[in-house]
């Protein structure tokens, strides 16, 4: 069979990964393998989620539309799959298609859109699946076991999960409001079930050379909790050494900060859907919990670098595109204490890690500061595979990024959110410098992420910055009637 020349596809996403690079001090997360990994291509540090909610974001990137022209504006809404999507593209133009983990972008699964592999609809538990079954026992592997250590939650039938107590994860649904300790083997993680099996169909692939390029996606669970590393990478963080968050004593009620940024169900944090100020949980408790997370982000990286490496094994790196973001972040100990994400969008929800390698392709070791986003996912993936969507595309390729085209890709960029667990309409305006969001029949918020990083004083309120509050709201007029937005007023 003739050889088709066109570039294979790597895409890497984690869940829930937040980018604590914006002047966070002391404990560094250690993420060797993605650090290795943007040195060979394109490293962007000022990357954002379109939306900070799993499923809107991940429509947006198999779309490359935003939330409100794709219409899953929130979790689990299932709206139809009435927009274009890549996979399908990419189908019909010769590739074959592989889908290795979560998917939460609606309705249906990956392999209703051309895909072979692993995957369930929603969120779902892989831990609870016949395929992880069948992976334990080929590996003699014994069945996940977590100490746990602090559980936060009161949603049934969780809110009784002792401390100290083993746990499970039998059902569909873990609990995401705990942490603790996975005390059987590494392997025994999510993370390198999904690496183990992606790996497994790379090297088929190289036995049997189809002559077919590849699209390969590997959906990690993590690092989204519950934060349950193993052993071996909970050992490398020591609770004491984790340092304040910068924002976690702020007081959001009296702040000038808008009331949704009290919005906050944990159980020990909060009362009647409300975040206690001052925190009740002592700081101790948290620098545990932090730990345990950042402890997963490097256990999620050593998976994704099993992937990496089996790509080069079997010789299809030199000709691969390879993304590597996430979803959204996480407001852990953010801006009074919260434990997971709600419908505000401080920049620890919105801002993320992304990287793109493409040999001969990309600039090999450039750092860029242009304004990108998980939306550019789908529109990277086709042009590199030579084709494109029909319809509407608001997103952009990130082939187009090169030194010193930092300021020209984007002069700005919109995030958007539709609510989480209450109703709640917002935008967030990001330049280069300031960060503008609306928040109907909320407090407006403006800050200067450069002099104001955590966002901890409010320019929306001071006289001094009335012109410039006035000139980002009507860019984000624009925007809304540029991009067709009609599930918002304009401001």
């Amino acid at each position: 069979m003739e050889k088709d020349n066109r570039p294979n596809i790597l895409f890497l996403l984690n869940d829930h990964q937040v980018h604590y690079g914006h002047g966070m001090q002391g404990v560094r997360i250690q993420r060797p393998r993605f650090d290795s990994f943007a040195k060979e291509g394109v490293r962007f540090e000022h990357a954002y989620s379109v939306c900070p909610l799993c499923g809107p974001a991940r429509r947006s990137m198999l779309t490359g539309l935003y939330p409100h022209n794709h219409g899953e504006t929130i979790n689990d809404k299932d709206h139809p799959f009435d927009r274009e999507v890549y996979l399908d593209t990419l189908y019909e133009n010769g590739y074959e298609n592989y889908y290795y983990g979560k998917w939460h972008a609606g309705g249906g699964r990956a392999q209703d859109h051309h895909c072979e592999g692993f995957c369930y609809p929603s969120y779902n538990n892989p831990y609870n699946k016949p395929e992880y079954k069948s992976y334990l026992e080929r590996k003699g592997l014994p069945e996940p076991q977590i100490r746990i250590e602090h559980n936060f939650t009161s949603y049934f039938p969780y809110e009784s999960m002792e401390e100290g107590s083993i746990y499970r994860q039998e059902r569909d649904w873990c609990n995401e409001h705990a942490s603790g300790v996975m005390l059987t083997p590494k392997e025994t993680h999510e993370s390198f079930f999904l690496a183990e099996l992606a790996c497994e169909k790379l090297r088929e692939l190289a036995e049997n050379k189809s002559g077919k390029p590849f699209s390969m996606r590997v959906d990690f669970w993590g690092p989204h909790q519950p934060y349950f590393p193993c052993q071996e990478f909970a050992d490398l963080y020591h609770p004491q050494d984790i340092p304040e968050y910068p924002s976690f004593r702020e007081d959001v009620a009296h702040n000038n900060k808008p009331e949704i940024y009290r919005s906050e169900d944990n159980r020990m944090i909060s009362e009647n859907g409300k975040l206690l100020y001052p925190n009740p949980v002592p700081l101790e408790v948290w620098q545990e919990v932090m730990a345990r997370a950042y402890a997963q982000i490097t256990q999620l990286d050593a998976a994704a670098g099993m992937v990496l490496d089996a790509l080069e094994r079997y010789g299809f790196a030199k000709n691969t595109l390879v993304i590597w973001t996430t979803d959204h972040g996480d407001a852990l100990a953010c801006h009074g204490g919260h434990f997971d994400k709600r419908s505000y969008m401080p920049e620890e929800m919105l801002r993320v890690p992304m990287a793109v390698r493409y040999p001969g392709r990309v600039p090999e070791g450039l750092v860029s500061n242009a304004l990108v986003s998980n939306l550019d996912v789908a529109p990277t993936i086709l042009e590199a595979a030579g084709c494109s969507f029909q319809g509407r595309v608001d997103g952009k390729s990130l082939l187009g990024v090169a030194p010193g085209t930092d300021h020209s890709f984007r002069s700005y960029f919109v995030c958007e959110t539709h609510g989480h667990l209450e109703e709640h309409q917002g935008r967030a305006l990001v330049t280069q410098r300031y960060k503008y969001i609306y928040n109907r029949e909320q407090l407006e918020e403006l800050y200067d992420l450069c002099l104001d990083p955590y966002e901890l004083r409010n320019l929306a309120v001071e006289a001094a910055f009335a012109p410039l509050l006035t000139q980002m709201r009507g860019v984000l007029r624009e925007w809304i009637k540029e991009t067709g937005d009609r599930t918002i007023s304009c401001p």
